[in-house]
C-alpha cells in the first residue's frame, strides 16, 4: 500500500504538472502568469484572452484529472487491492494532480489554484456528485458574484462526498486541499475585503465582448 501510494503520488504529481496555460502560451505566446491576475487559470484566460481559451485552459485542466484517476483506477484493477484501499488511492491520485497543477516544478512551484484539476478529480470519483458540483458552483458564484465562493463550495462537496467514504482518509485529504485552497485565494478574500476583487458580472461583460 505505501509503494502504491508512492507511484499514484508521482503519476498524479506529474499530470498535474501538465497545465493548460502552458498550451496557451505555445500556441498565443501570452504567458498567464505575466499578465492579467497572474493566475495559470481558466479565468485568467477568459479575462485576458476571451472565453474560447478560458474554456480551452479549463478543458485541458478539467481532463488530466479525469485521465490522472481512469489511469490509476485501471492500473490498480490488475492487482489484489481492496475496494476501500482503491478509493484511498485514488483520493491520494486526486490530491496529487491537483497539488502538481498549484506547485508544478517546471513553473518553480508557481501554478494555478487547481478550480479545473478539482472539477475533473470530482467527476471522476463520483460523476453525479461531480455534476452536482458544476452547477452548485456556477449557482453559487452568480448569486455572490465572487468566482471564489463557488471554488470554496466546491472543497465543501469533495469533502461531503469523502465524508461518506468507509475510511476517514479521504476526508482528511480533502481538509489539506481545503486548506491549501484558503492558503492559495487568500489575496482573493483580501480583495473581496476592499472591494476589489473581480466580479463574476466582468466575465459576464468579456463574454458579450
Amino acid at each position: 500500500m505505501v509503494i502504491a501510494s508512492l507511484a499514484v503520488l508521482i503519476v498524479g504529481y506529474l499530470i498535474g504538472c501538465i497545465l493548460g496555460s502552458n498550451i496557451i502560451y505555445i500556441l498565443t505566446g501570452v504567458n498567464l502568469k505575466e499578465t492579467g491576475s497572474k493566475n495559470a487559470g481558466a479565468t485568467n484566460a477568459v479575462i485576458t484572452l476571451g472565453w474560447m481559451f478560458g474554456i480551452f485552459v479549463a478543458l485541458i485542466d478539467i481532463c488530466k484529472a479525469i485521465f490522472a484517476l481512469l489511469f490509476v483506477q485501471i492500473s490498480l484493477s490488475l492487482y489484489p487491492f481492496s475496494a476501500e484501499e482503491i478509493v484511498v488511492l485514488l483520493y491520494v491520485t486526486g490530491a496529487a494532480v491537483i497539488i502538481g497543477h498549484n506547485f508544478p516544478i517546471h513553473m518553480k512551484f508557481n501554478g494555478g489554484k487547481g478550480t479545473a484539476s478539482l472539477i475533473g478529480v470530482l467527476l471522476s470519483l463520483n460523476w453525479k456528485v461531480g455534476l452536482f458540483a458544476i452547477f452548485s458552483f456556477f449557482i453559487i458564484s452568480f448569486i455572490s458574484n465572487y468566482l471564489i465562493v463557488g471554488v470554496i463550495n466546491l472543497y465543501v462537496v469533495l469533502g461531503m462526498l469523502a465524508a461518506m467514504e468507509n475510511t476517514i482518509i479521504p476526508l482528511i485529504i480533502s481538509i489539506i486541499l481545503l486548506c491549501i485552497a484558503i492558503v492559495l485565494h487568500m489575496e482573493n478574500f483580501k480583495r473581496i475585503r476592499y472591494g476589489l476583487e473581480p466580479q463574476m458580472s466582468l466575465l459576464y461583460e468579456k463574454r458579450k465582448a
